[in-house]
C-alpha cells in the first residue's frame, strides 16, 4: 500500500483545527500519529485521523464555506482514499 501523506496538508490541518476552536482532543491524536508517522512511516493512523478530520472540516465549510478552504478538504480527500 503506497501512501502518499503530505507534511504541508497535515500541518494545514492541524492549523484549521486549532484556530477554529474543534475537536481538542483529534488535534492532540493527528498530531501525536503524525509525529509517529515521520518516525516508523506507518500511515494508519494518521489517515484514520485524517477521515476524521476531514468529516469535521467537510461540516465545517458546509455551514460557511470561507471557514475552511477547498483546497484543504480536497487534499485531505487524497491522503484519505489512496
Amino acid at each position: 500500500m503506497s501512501v502518499k501523506i503530505s507534511e504541508k496538508t497535515i500541518v494545514s490541518t492541524l492549523e484549521k483545527l486549532e484556530k477554529l476552536n474543534l475537536d481538542e482532543k483529534l488535534h492532540a491524536e493527528l498530531s501525536w500519529c503524525w509525529n509517529s508517522y515521520k518516525f516508523d512511516k506507518n500511515p494508519v493512523g494518521v489517515i484514520e485521523k485524517s477521515k476524521q478530520a476531514l468529516e469535521l472540516l467537510k461540516s465545517k465549510r458546509e455551514e460557511n464555506s470561507r471557514a475552511v478552504a477547498k483546497k484543504l478538504v480536497e487534499d485531505l480527500e487524497k491522503i484519505v482514499l489512496n
